[in-house]
């Protein structure tokens, strides 16, 4: 398995347009849940009144949700094709379920849009291409579900391509680029295998087409950024933090730097589900013990790099934000969390440079009093506490973030440009 590359993938789309189905019938054809396991569900779906939904309650582990019939929390399930290891994360289609689906989209290397042919793109078809472009997902894929309702009709796939290729189209993607692939997740048509229903699409099935994705960029030959998630005081080892490399490598004996504190030390070892690594790269999740760093020295939201080269601390920054859902307005003063990484400060906004028009990209208004709902524009703020940040253009995963206030997530975006803190 680990000899594959390995890709997360997401599935997004509007509430009811077939994705639980999907990502069931996937898993299910590839082998990564058992026939057992499929009659189980399909029990389930019998108690419930609900027979013929079993495919979705593959994702829907959660009894609220089966009962409900909706997706709400992210689910994540590994399965193998020929080429890839995949990790799925199925991302709620549900209105108040947005935070998850930031959090989902912003691991994902690839997304698929699953959009129902029956109903056609309705508001969140768009509010998630939108969010996926906003956090950077370049690889996308269009599946036009439920064609065995239009009794796998050309036209009534052609009539969904059009509406949804002028969403992508106002939002900054070239729908030439991306496939759109007609397919049943109920009847399993074209999911993991070519269709005869379908004698007038020439097309790859929807597995195939994921195989065809880019393996997520590894950038080894980047400066060290390691996000801290915790940090460990183990008897005889000492402190041991735990994250994820986002860029470059760390190795034994090297000495790494913690920042926002400037506290040095060197690095003993490297370890990885319970085994020792001569080195770690991009993506690997590692902990790692390390001589002259105490436990009270490095904290959730820290970030490990070289003294060479020290993450970043920002005493202000700007950045370009989608307003998802925000009950009033944001102005000046606003202060609410940023989630960046693992990182999670208070951040106050000190202007709104500019409103952009999220079709042309071009400038709508200088200097606005406010933004709300839909809004996308430019801002500075400057956090309360010592916050490692980047530039998204130089670190990605160190520049998104999503604004969250009152218990919901109200904003996301990317850092554009950044003051770096003067000792």
């Amino acid at each position: 398995m680990a000899n594959k590359p390995h890709m997360n993938l997401i599935f997004i789309g509007h509430v009811d347009h077939g994705k639980s189905t999907t990502v069931g019938r996937i898993l299910f054809e590839t082998g990564a849940v058992s026939e057992g396991d499929m009659k189980k569900l399909q029990e389930k779906a019998k108690e419930f009144g609900m027979e013929g939904t079993e495919l979705a309650y593959v994702m829907d582990a959660l009894k609220e949700e089966r009962q409900r019939g909706m997706t709400i929390d992210l689910a994540h399930r590994k399965f193998e094709s020929s080429k890839y290891y995949y990790t799925i994360i199925d991302a709620p289609g549900h209105r108040d379920f947005v935070k998850n689906m930031i959090t989902g989209v912003s691991q994902a290397d690839a997304a698929v849009l699953v959009v129902s042919a029956v109903e056609g793109p309705q508001a969140q078809t768009k509010e998630h291409i939108f969010l996926a472009r906003t956090l950077g997902i370049k690889q996308l894929i269009i599946a036009v579900n439920k064609l065995d309702r239009e009794n796998y009709s050309q036209d009534a796939f052609n009539k969904t391509k059009a509406a949804v290729s002028e969403i992508l189209k106002s939002i900054g993607y070239k729908p030439e680029e991306i496939k759109f692939i007609p397919i049943s997740g109920l009847k399993g048509d074209n999911v993991t295998k070519k269709s005869a229903n379908f004698p007038w699409y020439n097309g790859p099935a929807l597995l195939d087409a994921c195989d065809m994705f880019s393996p997520p960029e590894k950038p080894r030959d980047r400066p060290l950024r390691l996000p801290i998630q915790e940090a460990y005081t183990i008897t005889g080892i000492g402190t041991v933090p735990v994250g994820r490399v986002e860029t470059g490598v760390l190795k034994p004996n090297q000495t790494i730097i913690i920042m926002p504190s400037e506290i040095k030390g060197e690095v003993k070892s490297i370890e990885m589900h319970h085994e020792q690594l001569p080195e770690a790269g991009p993506g690997d999740n590692i902990g790692f013990s390390v001589k002259g760093i105490g436990k009270n020295d490095v904290h959730r939201g820290d970030v490990a790099g070289t003294p060479d080269n020290p993450p970043t601390v920002v005493s202000e920054f700007t950045a370009q934000i989608v307003v998802l859902n925000h009950p009033t307005v944001i102005a000046k003063g606003y202060t609410p969390v940023f989630h960046a990484h693992t990182a999670q400060i208070a951040c106050t906004v000190t202007e709104l440079v500019k409103k952009i028009d999220p079709k042309t990209g071009q400038v709508a208004q200088e200097h606005p009093d406010f933004i709300k709902t839909g809004d996308v524009a430019v801002i500075k703020c400057v956090p309360l506490k010592p916050f490692c940040l980047e530039k998204a253009k130089d670190f990605p995963p160190l520049g998104r973030f999503a604004i969250r206030d009152m218990g919901q997530t109200v904003a996301a975006g990317m850092v554009i440009d950044l003051v770096p803190k003067k000792d």
